[in-house]
């Protein structure tokens, strides 16, 4: 079957954006947001998934920087619904590019999505009301596992937009800075 999606790596070593052809016609529209053709060339192996996520966000909603820990998780993530900016950060120490975020727009027109291999954090803030993220991940749910690095850490910087009030959960409020995760040893080790 020949692919119709479109991918390139990001500014983070490993991490990709995956864009569909969506096909709409009078009834609608019709797009596959994964793809796996495009996944093997793009990454070079396949994708287990263990556990679908779905999450709903109003406007201003930031959810992250969250991964996993070892021995981690890998997400694509797409949204079928609303609008967010989706952002992969490198907290891999001993990383080439540990420190550096990418932002891709994710939306219902472009039906875009966003590979995450293991040892990277994602987040993403909502730019509309109803805004749904869609997830496949290599792993199951496991509470023990889910840390988080504090998203408005100065050091990594992310330029949150400046238009919506952000909404933060306690638990991401709390969460360490990537320097603080770094001194615990909460992090996860680049090629680990």
């Amino acid at each position: 079957m020949a692919t119709t999606m479109k991918y390139r790596e990001l500014a983070v070593e490993g991490a990709y954006e995956f864009t569909p052809t969506a096909f709409p016609d009078e009834r609608g529209l019709f797009v596959s947001p994964f793809q796996e053709p495009a996944f093997l060339e793009a990454v070079g192996q396949p994708f287990t998934v263990a556990q679908t996520n779905h999450s709903r966000s109003t406007r201003g909603v930031i959810r992250g920087i969250h991964y996993t820990a070892a021995p981690g998780q890998t997400k694509y993530v797409y949204c079928p619904r609303g609008r967010a900016l989706d952002i992969v950060v490198d907290i891999r120490v001993g990383s080439p590019t540990f420190g550096v975020y990418d932002i891709v727009q994710v939306d219902s027109e472009s039906f875009r999505a966003v590979y995450f291999p293991i040892g990277l954090g994602h987040a993403f803030v909502a730019l509309e009301d109803d805004t749904v993220m869609s997830y496949m991940v290599s792993s199951s749910y496991d509470p023990a596992r889910e840390l988080a690095i504090h998203p408005m850490d100065p050091t990594i910087g992310i330029p949150w937009p400046t238009d919506i009030e952000p909404v933060i959960s306690q638990r991401d409020q709390a969460a360490p800075t990537l320097d603080q995760a770094r001194e615990q040893g909460l992090l996860p080790t680049y090629g680990g």
